[in-house]
């Protein structure tokens, strides 16, 4: 088995990504503090052709050095805005009909597995600080809460392997592309 050269992948250019079928996802972090986590959750989300990601509270924005070392350009392939804060982000996803959902370990959290996404919906999927997850404001606004089945001796998992799995299952459960 050989693996393929970079010219053999058939990548899409920039402008052909922004015209493309998009996954309808928007991607909320909610006061994501490591930089490299950003610009691998930008990189996750050009690889499975998010919408657009929702920058908020203290979450650093593009253009800076230390989340192109992880987002490889994908800052200028996805489409971003910034908030002043979650809740700002969520009121408007909801207005643009957006289903609001938190990634997080909560009462009633439904296991992402047992989760069945409406190809007819627009999703909204928050992820948020390393180390106190979702706020607590923003999980008064959710529709539901969706939690990542674990079975080790640990907690969680990081925000950035978070985002690729419930991405990658949005990505497979939609079908799109």
């Amino acid at each position: 088995m050989r693996k393929l050269k970079l010219d053999e992948l058939n990548r899409a250019t920039i402008t052909e990504f922004k015209a493309q079928q998009k996954l309808p996802v928007a991607v909320v972090l909610d006061n994501v503090r490591s930089m490299h986590n950003i610009g691998s959750i930008f990189r996750t989300s050009d690889g499975f052709a998010v919408g657009q990601i929702c920058l908020c509270g203290i979450t650093a924005q593009p253009p800076h050095r230390e989340i192109e070392k992880t987002a490889l350009g994908a800052t200028q392939s996805v489409n971003w805005t910034y908030h002043t804060d979650a809740l700002e982000a969520v009121t408007q996803l909801r207005a643009d009909g957006y289903q609001i959902i938190a990634i997080e370990q909560a009462e009633n959290s439904l296991m992402l597995n047992e989760f069945t996404p409406d190809k007819n919906a627009k999703y909204a999927l928050i992820f948020g600080n390393e180390v106190n997850g979702v706020s607590d404001e923003v999980m008064q606004l959710i529709d539901t809460c969706i939690e990542i089945p674990q079975f080790g001796t640990k907690h969680s998992f990081n925000i950035v392997v978070s985002a690729g799995i419930v991405l990658w299952d949005f990505f497979a459960k939609l079908a799109i592309g």
